[in-house]
């Protein structure tokens, strides 16, 4: 039945799924869905869990502490896009629509992604550690650095659903490409600086100061 609830869940969306089609998907009596879960806000509820538990359980399964960092991560990315592209109407649920259709879902969601945060600002940590020997990268930005990267794999898994031809392993080498050039280097130690600017000349006065320094030509005529 789970299974059935989320192919029409991922192709229609909750609000046109029909529990009628969801039970003739799964061979089973519209009452017997509704015997084992109670509505149709309970099944939705219950692809959500279901889905998102896969999708962590895989990214973590496919990450092997044994590798370097860029292995890490490569091997991390590699099992994100491989689990959606195999899950297309999975990822469906979990991205597009449970984000749309109420609190409710969208905080179990939520919940699945602060969970990929949290594991990948592990990875990052670590792989700073491992690399130039300094635990001391600083928290907000190694949990800036996660968001960013867990945000580009959720928009690029997007495009590569919706773009004809593109496997998880080119989803994957193009954030690689993206990311790794950034964070090679800060993991070895060399981050990159935004370049110095100049201060503001503050002996020059504000040209509106000025205006209203200035004695007014036409004034002076009429008096």
């Amino acid at each position: 039945m789970l299974d059935a609830a989320v192919s029409v869940f991922g192709r229609r969306g909750y609000m046109a799924a029909s529990m009628d089609e969801i039970a003739e998907l799964a061979g089973v009596s519209k009452p017997l869905v509704y015997l084992y879960l109670n509505s149709k806000d309970d099944l939705f509820s219950a692809c959500i869990r279901r889905e998102a538990r896969a999708l962590t359980e895989a990214v973590r399964a496919g990450v092997r502490p044994g590798l370097p960092p860029d292995g890490q991560l490569w091997s991390g990315l590699r099992a994100f896009f491989t689990h959606t592209a195999r899950n297309p109407d999975a990822w469906r649920v979990l991205h597009l629509h449970a984000r749309t259709h109420g609190e409710r879902f969208a905080a179990e969601v939520a919940s699945m992604r602060e969970e990929i945060v949290a594991f990948v600002t592990q990875l990052i940590a670590a792989a700073a550690r491992d690399a130039h020997r300094d635990p001391h990268l600083p928290a907000g930005e190694v949990a800036g650095l996660a968001e960013a990267l867990v945000g580009a794999a959720e928009s690029l898994a997007d495009w590569a659903g919706a773009t004809e031809g593109v496997t998880a392993k080119q989803a994957a080498a193009t954030l690689m490409n993206f990311a790794w050039a950034g964070l090679g280097d800060l993991m070895t130690g060399r981050p990159w600086s935004p370049p110095e600017e100049p201060e503001p000349d503050q002996s020059e006065p504000d040209q509106s100061d000025a205006d209203q320094a200035e004695p007014d030509p036409v004034a002076q005529v009429a008096g």
